[in-house]
């Protein structure tokens, strides 16, 4: 998490009438070591906000007095807190209260009841994107004072040329920039010194060089980016202006660009890294409403799979009272198959659902071994699109932890699909994931293991960066919230190369 280091300088103002919300937004944020104000008012807020200039504002809409909306734009109006970006927290999901707010400045929406896993992934994005915008302003500062200091100097190269293209006179900083003195040059034809070989090499025209249209024909000559051949025959980026001298040669200007063009590609990178971040930040708020999406449709599947399986049972229970005969044997067999698939397909939507369930807010004592059975369970759809089966130990059998059970289900469950997907269509592919749990110096922890290509050193320096992946279509946010998952309980996610190949993922956590 190199990019999303904590710094004690991240202010984070929490804003809500409501305790239970304001406890549960400190618990959640403290943890991860930024350094939190709390507000129960928007009075307050404003003058805790004007002292403070928190870095993000996390700002309930509903609040008696002065509400959401109009702290938002008293922030924005005031020059001290207008660049704090603010983050909405409201119960209302109407689009029209979303555009009210972005259109006051906020930047972000989050409905209550919130899930504190994307509360801190907009918050780590938004501060990211207030980061880069900083060094983006730097950046622009930095290059308007050097654009200013060539200006305000004579650092440029300056080389007279008579009509004929002899040079007259150089300067200290064309003699620099060039290699040649001027005691060298004086006299000598401007082609000698070889500058520009693409352009006015001894195979081209005289006619068709770079400089013969300004010193000889009197005409404006410029070009903004040229490379050109010092003596020694390496080359600088310079940009190049000749001037005719009244119908009398030319004066050519030569400006070295090598550092500014090196300043345009830096902030081009920043520029395209912010836009980057804009985009995952949509692609995120698209994730939560699909998350959704699959929490409705598993309850709404989940109930015409109990009525099938409750019509088959009574279906069976008809058959009794018909006569014994080979139509109703096959009947009853093929009624109790329906049944089994029935259950089965009922527990999947179950498993599923319990998965998608809102966390508890605190965590609780769990065995560890239990959690990652129920794991793989759930991952039982992956096996079967994958082909590619999970296989569980418990080498440690009392593996006790404190922990919050769905977020240490995310994490397992993104670590097995991570290694299905490595050891697709692979050799190995036959030995499946292996799920175990263990002990190291006193902590408690689980492992996955697959034996697929394994992770080069490369990818591996990055590997838990947020919006960094190696897939195609990953969004690159999976590793990055596991770890933040697991450093929030105080524990530890690591990975390392396996001799026969592939990888292993492991996770720590502080025994019970």
């Amino acid at each position: 998490m190199s990019e999303q280091t904590v710094q004690r300088s991240d202010r984070i103002l929490l804003v809500d009438d409501n305790a239970t919300n304001l406890q549960v937004l400190y618990k959640t944020l403290d943890v991860l070591g930024y350094t939190l104000l709390v507000a129960k008012d928007g009075e307050t807020a404003l003058q805790i906000a004007e002292k403070a200039r928190p870095a993000v504002v996390l700002l309930d809409i509903r609040m008696p007095g002065m509400d959401g909306f109009e702290v938002c734009q008293r922030l924005k109006a005031n020059s001290v807190t207008a660049e704090s970006a603010v983050i909405f927290l409201s119960a209302a999901d109407d689009t029209e209260s979303k555009v009210r707010g972005l259109e006051l400045g906020g930047v972000d929406y989050i409905t209550k009841p919130f899930n504190t896993d994307e509360v801190v992934a907009r918050v780590r994005t938004h501060l990211k994107i207030l980061r880069l915008e900083q060094e983006l302003a730097r950046r622009n500062v930095e290059l308007q004072d050097e654009n200013k200091q060539i200006l305000d100097s004579v650092t440029d190269a300056i080389i007279s040329l008579d009509s004929e293209g002899l040079i007259r006179v150089m300067n200290p900083m064309a003699e620099t920039m060039t290699g040649w003195t001027e005691t060298e040059v004086i006299g000598e034809h401007i082609r000698t010194l070889n500058l520009f070989p693409h352009r006015t090499g001894t195979a081209m025209p005289m006619e068709q060089s770079l400089l013969y249209p300004a010193y000889h024909g009197g005409e404006f000559t410029h070009s903004d980016q040229e490379a050109l051949t010092r003596r020694d025959g390496s080359q600088v980026t310079i940009a190049l202006t000749a001037s005719p001298r009244q119908g009398k040669g030319a004066v050519l200007v030569i400006r070295d660009i090598s550092a500014w063009i090196e300043n345009q590609r830096a902030l081009q990178k920043v520029r395209d890294e912010l836009e980057g971040q804009r985009q995952n930040l949509a692609h995120i708020e698209r994730l939560s409403s699909g998350g959704e999406m699959a929490a409705g449709i598993a309850h709404e599947v989940n109930q015409p799979m109990t009525a099938i399986g409750n019509y088959a049972r009574v279906a069976m229970r008809l058959l009794e009272s018909m006569p014994e005969s080979s139509e109703r044997e096959k009947l009853t067999e093929v009624l109790g198959k329906m049944n089994a698939q029935t259950t089965r397909a009922g527990a999947v939507i179950e498993r599923f659902r319990n998965y998608l369930r809102k966390p508890d807010s605190g965590r609780k004592p769990l065995n560890l071994n239990e959690v990652l059975m129920a794991v793989v369970e759930l991952a039982e759809v992956d096996t079967r699109i994958n082909g590619i089966e999970v296989h569980f130990e418990a080498r440690l059998p009392k593996a006790m932890v404190r922990a919050d059970e769905v977020q240490i289900q995310q994490v397992a469950l993104n670590l097995i699909r991570n290694g299905m997907e490595a050891m697709r269509g692979t050799a190995q592919q036959d030995k499946g994931v292996l799920v175990q749990t263990f002990e190291d110096e006193g902590r408690v922890g689980f492992a996955v293991t697959d034996w697929g290509c394994g992770i080069s050193d490369e990818v591996a320096e990055t590997l838990f960066d947020p919006f960094t992946s190696s897939k195609p279509d990953g969004m690159g946010i999976g590793l990055s919230i596991c770890e933040g998952i697991v450093q929030a309980h105080g524990g530890t996610l690591g990975h390392q190369p396996n001799e026969e190949g592939g990888t292993t993922f492991y996770c720590l956590l502080p025994p019970l």
